[in-house]
């Protein structure tokens, strides 16, 4: 999904509409993160973010922030972005990860994680697997993310 002049080029095989709800989905949730004090940073991987996405492609967002504990303990902030319902909460490790599914079957991953998630000496072999698997920054004010990004593929 590449940003061209404030839009995203059409992915094959994935219908305009497809690709209009994802777009929506990624400007409410870059919205909901730059409205947020704790939030320093909003990554958008997987298929989406290397342009390989599929019409049952999910969207995946990684939310980095300075009060990570605030998102495992319940389910108040997901009003705010209205991602759909909650299909599942799990831990991954450092990251707490959100499943919704909206009402036409999207579904769409939020993974909650502390800042140090981003560091890049050295760079978790995690975050460097997520990261290399295809990334694009949506929201890095402090340019964490542009660091990581760039650490990752030298």
């Amino acid at each position: 999904m590449k940003l061209h002049g404030g839009h995203f080029a059409d992915p094959p095989g994935v219908s305009p509409t497809r690709e209009a709800e994802v777009r929506r989905v990624v400007d409410r949730v870059t919205r909901w993160a730059a409205n947020r004090s704790d939030v320093v940073g909003l990554l958008l991987v997987g298929s989406w973010a290397r342009e390989a996405a599929r019409p049952d492609s999910d969207v995946d967002l990684v939310v980095l922030s300075t009060a990570p504990a605030a998102y495992a303990e319940g389910d108040a902030w997901t009003r705010e972005p209205a991602l759909g319902e909650v299909l599942r909460v799990r831990k991954w490790g450092p990251v707490t990860e959100w499943r919704y599914v909206t009402a036409s079957g999207l579904e769409v991953e939020v993974g909650v994680t502390a800042v140090q998630w981003a560091r890049t000496d050295p760079i978790d072999d995690g975050t460097r697997r997520v990261v290399t698997d295809g990334a694009r920054p949506l929201y890095d004010p402090a340019g964490i993310l542009g660091a990581l990004t760039r650490a990752c593929a030298s």
